[in-house]
Parts: structure tokens; C-alpha cells; sequence
């Protein structure tokens, strides 16, 4: 009897880690319909994500009308290199192509609005000086 107890008990766990996923998952997804944006491609922790989603929201509401690129990629960048390091680089426009090297969980490539960003970190190793 003790091991059907056992069974119900991991079966009620994985059942309930499914729901947390999947709850996680909604959210997720509302609040890129609120900042009205589409990842392309990602390989970067959902809480930066949203960071970038709702900088990047801020800056070009802010901005009403054409979206000044060079100001959202700046302002991007700095905002990620005082919070998670330094080494961040970020590119902003219409069209552009690029093929970059990326720290792993610092790349996210993503469209809002009419405008793509491209946000990445890579390593930084310090000059030997001798």
C-alpha cells in the first residue's frame, strides 16, 4: 500500500509542475501581447527578456512617432551592462543582418512593433599587462 502512495504522490508533483509550466508559459505570453513584441530567437533567461521587452516598450513610447534606433540601442546596452555585467552590445533597426558570438543565456533577437533588436553579451577576459 505504501508504494501506491508513493506513486500518487510523484504523479500529483509532476502533474502540478505541469500546471506551474504551463501557467508561466500564458504569462509569458501575455505580456509580450501588452508589449506588442515577437522573439525571433532567444537563449536568455525570461526575466531579461521582459527586461528588454519593457525598456524597450518605455523608449518608444516615449518616442511617439519614428523610433530613434541609436537612442533604444544605447539605452538598451547601458541598462544591461550596469544590471548583468559588462560586455553587452545591442543593434536596432528596420533591416540588418549580423551573425554574432554570444555569451550562453545572453542573446535575444526580437521584433516590437515595426522594429527588430538584437541584445547580446559576450565574454569579457582581461588584457595581461607584463
Amino acid at each position: 500500500m505504501e508504494g501506491v502512495e508513493l506513486e500518487l504522490e510523484r504523479r500529483s508533483k509532476f502533474l502540478n509542475s505541469l500546471i506551474q509550466l504551463k501557467k508561466k508559459a500564458k504569462e509569458q505570453q501575455d505580456q509580450k501581447d501588452e508589449f506588442n513584441v515577437r522573439v525571433r530567437a532567444s537563449d536568455m533567461p525570461l526575466a531579461l527578456q521582459n527586461r528588454a521587452f519593457s525598456l524597450s516598450r518605455e523608449l518608444l513610447n516615449a518616442t511617439p512617432g519614428k523610433a530613434d534606433n541609436k537612442r533604444l540601442a544605447l539605452a538598451l546596452k547601458k541598462d544591461f551592462d550596469s544590471a548583468y555585467g559588462l560586455a553587452w552590445h545591442c543593434i536596432v533597426g528596420t533591416s540588418f543582418g549580423s551573425y554574432v558570438t554570444h555569451s550562453v543565456g545572453g542573446f535575444i533577437y526580437f521584433q516590437i512593433d515595426k522594429v527588430y533588436v538584437l541584445l547580446f553579451k559576450t565574454a569579457v577576459e582581461p588584457l595581461d599587462h607584463q
